[in-house]
């Protein structure tokens, strides 16, 4: 299994959800799987796994919307791993 950012970010939204079929474009909040303690669940997931800070204007629901969104983040605010 890959180890890129989206793929532990999948893993994550899978391992609380394992029943559903999801993948890395679709919406997790659209799919009523965010509710907002799950939102505050993945930012510290983001931040710990990845080892960044996410800065305030950079928490909006659009960079959390999906895994590819997220791993996007974590690239933006960590450019040294590789996004996939």
């Amino acid at each position: 299994m890959s180890n890129t950012p989206t793929q532990q970010i999948l893993d994550f939204v899978r391992g609380r959800y394992p029943q559903a079929e999801i993948d890395e474009t679709q919406d997790i909040f659209a799919l009523g799987f965010v509710n907002s303690l799950f939102a505050m669940e993945l930012v510290m997931f983001v931040e710990k796994t990845f080892g960044v800070t996410i800065p305030n204007e950079e928490l909006r629901i659009d960079n959390f919307r999906t895994a590819s969104t997220m791993a996007a983040l974590v690239g933006r605010l960590s450019p040294t791993l590789a996004v996939a």
